[in-house]
């Protein structure tokens, strides 16, 4: 091979291949990502949407993965003010279930083995007398509240993407890898673009494969059928229903069968209601809730609200796979939240590295230690450094988001308060050029103008109304289907005019 265009090819433009990505361009290699469909368009989009240490993983004794996702609460929300905050979690006591002692051990060391600093400790309260209580049956009279935090998952895939750009990484969506062959002691990847079917090669020193549920068929496009199949594939599911109480902390249920179930405040108006566990067979990217995870999503939250909850209330509903690594535990909600990193080849033959699990709320950490990896094969560039950084648009104080609406206010002085707290939220500082005339331009529906939607295109990769309406933001629950085919249609003539140009 008389040459390789990239040091690293990262396969999956999900948060580990983000974060890889972004990180390895901050060190100085020279990075390009690809992705099949748009950022964030499999698991990673949806998720539960928290920044967790994972509590009831203490009960399975991963207590190095719960450490690790307790310290990294704070230092990610230092990352990203604008798209992650704190969140207070309410964990009612059943007594016929876990007794109170293990809970409040189980809260006595998430309170302490994370470094927790900033985020409110835990207290156990009356639910009598505390307005948690009145959406609850009155069989519930005592509850622990403690942090955590929620984050706009898709949002913090596509920053980090937009920051591995910023720092000179190449990043190409609607690309799927449809071949891989290694050849003097690199790779040489063939790439199809999805719009318009055209196939082009790319040489790379290294192979990152980060490709979520699909990592296995990654691996054997690379090593062929000699390789084992390494990953579990397990069904997570959500339900949105219309708001159910009025407060802004979030609520954990425990359930019989061992697991939990959140109900979240979610986008002012709704309850998001999940997760469920369920190994998965079929092809990820067809993955839909099945009526009976609705059923069970809405006995479990039912079970403790006063108001019954049916399919008839749902007004959304989510699924997602989860590439788990096949530990051989017995059930899926056993199955190790860790992530694991295996590789093969060696920097003589062309060395791949492949991702298995992880949590959002890890990425940060799995992608330095895929950059340990990479730095043996590719040698040292630069030490670890995303640990003090930001995202963009979180370039202000964690303590700063009511300063920041107030410039906003100042900016666009017309603008309702409602939506300069959205974009803010979405944005962080970057809302400021989008507000850049004072207006949000023509409105499409909701309050999602074209300012915003050409902010989508032109620097987070937007190409299609699904991306921005269930991906860069959640209007979509606020949308007509006449006023997603008018977006559409503007989209159109976007891509047609940068085509042109």
């Amino acid at each position: 091979m008389s040459g390789v265009d990239c040091d690293i090819l990262v396969i999956g433009g999900g948060i580990n291949g983000c974060g890889i990505a972004r990180d390895a361009a901050g060190r100085g290699f020279e990075v390009m990502l690809v992705e099949k469909a748009d950022l964030a368009s499999g698991a990673s989009s949806a998720s539960t949407k928290l920044i967790h240490g994972g509590l009831r993983y203490l009960e399975h004794y991963e207590f190095r993965l719960v450490r690790e996702a307790l310290a990294e609460r704070e230092v990610l929300w230092r990352m990203a003010p604008h798209i992650i905050w704190p969140l207070r979690f309410i964990l009612p006591y059943h007594k016929a279930l876990r007794p109170a002692w293990m809970l409040r051990l189980g809260l006595f060391l998430y309170d302490h083995i994370g470094g927790r600093k900033l985020l409110p400790a835990t207290r156990m309260f009356d639910l009598r007398t505390d307005s948690a209580g009145r959406s609850l049956k009155p069989g519930f009279t005592r509850a622990f509240e403690y942090s955590d935090a929620w984050v706009q998952d898709a949002r913090l895939v596509a920053l980090n993407a937009r920051d591995a750009q910023n720092r000179g990484a190449r990043i190409l969506t609607r690309t799927t890898v449809i071949d891989v062959r290694r050849e003097a002691g690199a790779f040489l990847v063939a790439l199809r673009d999805e719009r318009t079917g055209i196939v082009s090669y790319v040489a790379a020193r290294l192979v990152v494969n980060a490709a979520g549920p699909w990592v296995d068929e990654v691996r054997y496009l690379i090593d062929g059928e000699a390789i084992a199949p390494r990953v579990r594939l397990v069904q997570g599911s959500h339900i949105v229903v219309p708001k159910l109480f009025d407060h802004d902390r979030c609520y954990i249920f425990q359930n019989a069968d061992g697991r939990v179930v959140f109900a979240i405040p979610y986008e002012q108006d709704f309850t998001l209601i999940g997760t469920t566990d369920r190994d998965y067979m079929g092809d990820p990217g067809l993955v839909r809730i099945t009526p009976e995870e609705v059923a069970y999503l809405c006995d479990a939250a039912g079970a403790y609200f006063r108001k019954e909850i049916t399919s008839s209330d749902v007004v959304w509903a989510y699924s997602g796979v989860r590439p788990l690594y096949n530990d051989g535990a017995s059930l899926a909600q056993e199955a190790t939240r860790d992530y694991v990193l295996t590789h093969e080849g060696n920097a003589e033959m062309g060395t791949a590295i492949h991702v298995f699990g992880g949590k959002l709320t890890t990425y940060r950490k799995l992608s330095e230690a895929v950059m340990a990896k990479v730095e043996k094969v590719l040698g040292l560039r630069a030490p670890a450094w995303t640990a003090d950084s930001r995202l963009p648009g979180g370039d202000f104080p964690v303590d700063g988001f009511s300063d920041l609406v107030a410039r906003l206010k100042k900016r666009a002085p017309s603008v309702s308060d409602a939506t300069l707290i959205r974009l803010a939220r979405n944005y962080g500082t970057l809302a400021l050029s989008i507000l850049a005339d004072g207006t949000l331009g023509n409105i499409f529906g909701a309050d999602l103008g074209e300012n915003e939607v050409r902010h989508l295109v032109e620097s987070e990769w937007a190409v299609t109304a699904e991306d921005i309406l269930w991906r860069r933001s959640k209007l979509g629950l606020q949308f007509k289907p006449e006023q997603v085919a008018a977006l559409a249609a503007f989209l159109e003539k976007v891509e047609s005019d940068l085509s042109i140009h």
